[in-house]
């Protein structure tokens, strides 16, 4: 079983659309059975909200099928559980060093990272989903063949 936590600001936006993203692909592929999928937040500013309407909307434009989701923040437990924690900017990558720690097992990294680097805009303040959708299937397509050839 590989496990995978997204993580971003609120866990509003981007880290639930790149949870139902990768979760779509890898049932897509037929490899679900594999994977256990979540995403979480850094902050508590969203704690309990469900996701933003503008991720529900690109989500339900692109076919990407989602279930309720209600915002939580990572833990060190969840540190502890998950194979992969996945960032969508540096940001995210100092303010998750607050909540686990140093990353001894080398399990943070930058979701586009996999893809050749980068942040992942957040929707929040530029409005634009269209970029952010892009750039989240972008990482999660080369996160996957990391992984196949891992």
């Amino acid at each position: 079983m590989i496990n995978v936590m997204f993580v971003c600001h609120g866990n509003i936006c981007r880290s639930p659309m790149a949870e139902f993203v990768l979760k779509d692909m890898v049932n897509k592929k037929g490899i679900a059975e594999n994977f256990r999928i979540t995403s979480s937040a850094t902050s508590t500013e969203e704690i309990g909200n469900g996701i933003h309407y503008g991720t529900r909307t690109k989500l339900k434009e692109m076919g990407v099928p989602f279930t309720d989701h209600r915002a939580t923040q990572i833990t060190i437990d969840d540190y502890k559980n998950y194979d992969y924690i996945l960032l969508m900017d540096r940001n995210n990558l100092r303010n998750i060093t607050r909540i686990i720690g140093q990353d001894t097992e080398n399990k943070v990294r930058l979701l586009l990272d996999f893809a050749g680097g980068g942040d992942i805009a957040d929707p929040w303040y530029t409005g634009n989903f269209d970029d952010t959708y892009r750039d989240v299937v972008k990482g999660c397509e080369a996160f996957l063949e990391y992984l196949r050839e891992k």
